[in-house]
């Protein structure tokens, strides 16, 4: 069948619409209709080159949620009619990982980025022109349909809207994690959080759950600032430094007991900023991307050792996408959660370049697109 998507023919490039070739599901696949998908960060350092993939064109989009329409041999999980979440992670259910309830780490993620299909390498169900085209995360949601691996399906309640529910399956989880999974926060601890994008605001969130006392968010754009005040954050600053001054001054000169790193672009010394703001036995959490290549921390050496400072990778917010995007979707029905409020803009399919030219300049949380 014939579907339009987004895609990047090179880099750096844009995202352009095209009309693309989709095989029929094969063998634990399923056909999927879009209904909503999440403008990421992570397809824009897709189209920038922070991100490298080895295969181009690439169609982008891992934030999605849509209805089942149809379903090859042996799946098992979903059927027609079904409404779910793609997770951009898969969870294989078998591989040391996903047995030791970690589906964040499971192998089946070293496929994301080469588009193909897990275990077949090179074995891509799109093309342009008779060309192959990768997917995204191997699932690509800025399409009209797509046909993934159902085990990177998650279903969900027939009660959940579908712009709601596309966000929980990449920033929401990640950034709720970051902070409830990652940051190990407890009641009354002073926790900041450097960068109030889609993944920043899901952090403040995650860290008011968890009981922090001092949720302090920073962010230079202050329509951000005013969206983390509103979400959870009780303090927030233009400024990692003075954020800092106040995380002293709250807890006798100490520092925060975490800091979560989620900046769009991440260097080595926003992680460096987040290390001097954290007390004796603290922990950093390193969430953002930036270039992948990019190598070193301005961290000293002595202070991480004799302070005995932590710095923590965070991938997916250490969540197991099963489990927990049913768990986030049920603390959202009973207004735990808050994910209306994380949708600045709705666009068309047709206005996926220009929600990523919003997005850089500071005008979204997170934006949308809704395919009907």
């Amino acid at each position: 069948m014939k579907t339009r998507a987004a895609v990047v023919r090179q880099v750096p490039g844009k995202f352009e619409i095209v009309e693309l070739e989709l095989d029929e599901p094969r063998d634990g696949e399923v056909l999927v209709e879009l209904k909503a998908a999440g403008l990421c960060h992570s397809d824009d350092h897709i189209a920038t080159g922070d991100m490298p993939v080895p295969h181009y064109p690439i169609a982008g989009g891992h934030e999605g949620a849509g209805i089942v329409r149809q379903v090859g041999a042996g799946v098992r999980g979903v059927k027609e009619g079904d409404r779910v979440v793609f997770s951009f992670l898969p969870a294989c259910g078998r591989c040391r990982w996903c047995a030791r309830g970690l589906q964040n780490l499971c192998d089946l993620g070293a496929y994301a980025l080469i588009g193909s299909r897990f275990d077949q390498d090179g074995s891509l169900r799109m093309s342009l022109d008779g060309h192959p085209v990768a997917q995204m995360a191997a699932i690509s949601t800025f399409s009209q349909y797509t046909t993934v691996d159902e085990r990177s399906c998650v279903k969900i309640a027939d009660d959940i809207p579908f712009d709601v529910a596309c966000l929980v399956g990449c920033g929401v989880a990640t950034g709720w994690g970051s902070a409830t999974n990652s940051a190990e926060i407890e009641v009354g601890h002073t926790v900041i959080v450097m960068g109030i994008g889609g993944i920043g605001i899901n952090a403040v969130q995650g860290a008011k759950h968890s009981g922090a006392l001092h949720v302090v968010a920073v962010d230079p754009v202050e329509f951000k600032r005013e969206s983390a005040l509103r979400l959870g954050a009780t303090h927030a600053f233009a400024d990692v430094a003075e954020a800092t001054e106040f995380a002293k001054s709250v807890t006798n000169g100490q520092g925060a007991d975490s800091a979560i790193v989620t900046v769009g672009v991440t260097k080595g010394e926003h992680v460096g900023a987040a290390f001097a703001a954290i007390r004796k036995g603290g922990t950093v959490v390193v969430t953002g991307i930036g270039d992948l290549t990019e190598v070193g921390i301005p961290v000293p050496l002595g202070e991480l050792t004799l302070f005995q400072k932590r710095i923590q990778g965070s991938m997916y917010g250490s969540c197991s996408p099963t489990i927990d995007i049913p768990t986030q979707l049920g603390l959202y029905r009973e207004g735990m959660l808050k994910l209306d409020e994380l949708i600045t803009a709705t666009y068309k399919l047709d206005d996926v370049a220009q929600g990523y030219e919003d997005m850089h300049a500071g005008k979204n949380i997170r934006g949308v697109v809704l395919f009907d």
